[in-house]
């Protein structure tokens, strides 16, 4: 049996069975000790926390973005997901150890699978030599392609190169700009590299996370610029890979300048949008590039189907 206090001595309001001399400091309502909840002075009621919380206003990155961007989350599930398209890559294959290593660089990089063969960047099929070159992948009608690509990688090497660079890039700057915000220039970027890709090496079949990776490194530099940090640490990387790019065999060189480009022009659109109508100005300028490289793509399928 639950005693029952004194008359007129002060009650929970959410325990009426245990007496209380203990106030909310937010609705002065009496509270017991299991009730209390720590606040800046005194102590709250729990519906009073929960209530603080709703009406909280939430905080936001210097690009208006969600501070939820500092635990990497997109980052973690970008990785995850790459990491997963590997697996099923490997698992098409007849032989997965050579689809695994056994390439190119002394036999660390991997080898073609069916399902790269389907979900890569490819525009033209046969041989240039011969010049007997047909519309194929891209330019057929499967603009999927320029999307999925850049979740494919030959190989295992290839894979470990791009996600260590995606892990210490992608943090950063998802912490600045908010997970919205970031994926939004991450697939854009990766867009724009594969519709390079398309456009200036249709005839080669094109891969990997590389092309927004590039597009991110180019908008660090840029968000760096704007926040008044130091960029110059940046530079030395990006020149490093530029060369790398320009000098090793089978590089999509087109691929990554543009993921590069694409990545820079929306990066500076997210950083230096204003702060009045600034997230319509964001959404803007990832509308307008994704209108422009959707056109683009068309234009070459025309080309390259004449």
């Amino acid at each position: 049996m639950t005693p029952v206090p004194p008359a007129g001595t002060p009650v929970c309001y959410r325990h009426p069975g245990r007496e209380t001399y203990i106030r909310c400091n937010r609705c002065d309502r009496p509270i017991c000790a299991d009730c209390m909840r720590e606040a800046s002075v005194g102590h709250q009621c729990p519906q009073c926390v929960a209530e603080g919380r709703r009406t909280q206003r939430q905080t936001r990155t210097a690009f208006g973005g969600s501070a939820l961007g500092r635990h990497g989350y997109v980052t973690i599930t970008l990785i995850a997901v790459n990491v997963l398209m590997l697996l099923l890559s490997l698992s098409s294959a007849k032989n997965p150890g050579n689809a695994a290593a056994g390439g190119g660089l002394g036999g660390l990089l991997g080898g073609e699978t069916p399902l790269l063969d389907k979900l890569s960047v490819l525009g033209q099929c046969g041989d240039p030599r011969l010049n007997l070159l047909t519309p194929c992948g891209v330019a057929d009608g499967e603009y999927y392609r320029l999307f999925t690509a850049m979740f494919m990688h030959i190989g295992v090497l290839h894979l470990l190169m791009n996600m260590y660079a995606l892990w210490i890039l992608g943090r950063t700057l998802e912490a600045f700009l908010g997970p919205v915000r970031y994926l939004a220039l991450y697939l854009v970027a990766g867009l724009g590299g594969n519709v390079a890709a398309y456009v200036f090496q249709p005839g080669a079949l094109s891969a990997g996370a590389s092309t927004a990776i590039f597009g991110l490194f180019a908008a660090l530099f840029v968000v760096l610029r704007k926040l008044g940090l130091n960029a110059a640490s940046v530079l030395p990387v990006i020149i490093i890979n530029l060369v790398v790019t320009l000098t090793v065999p089978n590089i999509s060189i087109a691929g990554h300048i543009g993921g590069f480009l694409v990545g820079g022009l929306v990066g500076a659109g997210l950083a230096y949008a204003p702060k009045e109508g600034r997230s319509a100005v964001q959404a803007a300028t990832i509308v307008v590039a994704v209108l422009a490289l959707g056109g683009l793509s068309l234009w070459q399928t025309g080309q390259l189907t004449a």
